[in-house]
């Protein structure tokens, strides 16, 4: 009976461990980025969550030219030494128009003007899409990607490749909105920078995670915790702290009262999918209207009416359903998602 006892212990304690050991397998992930403050802050939110393994950083056009995120990239992986990590730029223009850049919310060099010792690390030769579709065929239903600038890059891999689509495990984008835009009335930053390319993403046969620029201005960095994260000094935390205070007194003075964690909060869907509210729905992209270029039009009712013509007008007869192709964010846990990014980034 002592035997059999002393077996059943064994067996439980392997059980335990080989279970323990599944829960802390980290995900395996590849940011692409135009970074931009909000992006420095998902990367070092990512490179610092053991519940990640970032494979790769992808650059993309947006906030900043893509020789200038590439050098931010480079920058912000080496000041949290993690050369480890691979680099690679991307493409250098949106697919059908030009860059828009935004160094009015992220300052000259898009890091709000802040300089980062230089890099140790080395750019890879590989062009970013590339570098997409090597990673997912070398790992196969165990790559989410996340990206947090323009689409363009995702297009570029989807279009070379349609087969990583049934490879990728999620992708989980910072983009969009179901209730108007961050640019004009319609459209977010980053769809807006290359709607063509959202078109094939939202549309490459994958559900793609949608964390809106509507729900980031809902999740909003304050002074509050911005006190919190100048109360330790580290590398890392000063960083984040300068850029924070920047992009908190640029908000400040458009009218918001803190920052938007756009890019941030897409990190942390990943890491934590509870710290959001998710519907599915389906998503196209308007790329041709004078007011709503680049506006992601969300059908919350699963269906479009039909209509039929009887002589010298329509009727609506019966309903098309629409397969979802978004697991679209309505809503965050704000205080809580704030309070893992600051832990994260003190390093606790």
């Amino acid at each position: 009976m002592k035997r059999f006892a002393h077996l059943f212990l064994l067996a439980f304690l392997l059980f335990c461990f080989l279970n323990t050991g599944a829960a802390q397998t980290p995900q395996r992930v590849i940011i692409d980025t135009d970074p931009g403050i909000d992006d420095a802050m998902a990367i070092l939110l990512a490179l610092n969550s053991p519940e990640l393994k970032v494979e790769a950083l992808t650059v993309v056009p947006g906030n900043v030219d893509g020789r200038q995120g590439l050098e931010n990239a480079l920058k912000i992986v080496s000041l949290a030494g993690r050369c480890d990590v691979t680099i690679a730029g991307g493409a250098h223009h949106p697919l059908n128009q030009k860059l828009i850049t935004a160094q009015y919310w992220h300052g000259k060099n898009g890091l709000a003007g802040v300089e980062l010792p230089e890099s140790k690390c080395q750019a890879d030769s590989r062009f970013g899409p590339d570098l997409i579709i090597d990673t997912v065929h070398k790992y196969p239903h165990e790559v989410t990607l996340i990206p947090v600038g323009p689409l363009t890059n995702i297009a570029l891999a989807v279009s070379k490749d349609p087969s990583i689509v049934g490879l990728v495990k999620d992708i989980v984008i910072m983009g969009g909105s179901i209730s108007g835009g961050n640019v004009d009335g319609a459209a977010e930053a980053n769809i807006y920078n290359d709607p063509e390319a959202a078109s094939i993403v939202f549309n490459a046969g994958w559900m793609v995670t949608m964390i809106g620029s509507d729900v980031g201005e809902r999740t909003l960095m304050t002074r509050k915790y911005l006190d919190d994260l100048e109360s330790m000094h580290g590398p890392e935390s000063d960083f984040i702290a300068k850029l924070a205070d920047f992009y908190l007194t640029r908000s400040e003075k458009s009218g918001y009262s803190g920052a938007a964690m756009y890019d941030p909060l897409a990190v942390g869907t990943v890491i934590d999918p509870t710290l959001v509210t998710l519907k599915d729905m389906h998503v196209d992209v308007e790329t041709r209207g004078e007011f709503t270029r680049g506006e992601t039009v969300a059908n919350r009712m699963g269906y479009n009416e039909n209509n039929v013509l009887h002589g010298d007008h329509y009727e609506i007869d019966g309903l098309t359903e629409l397969k979802p192709n978004a697991r679209v964010c309505l809503g965050s846990n704000a205080d809580r998602f704030l309070s893992l990014f600051i832990s994260r980034i003190k390093g606790k």
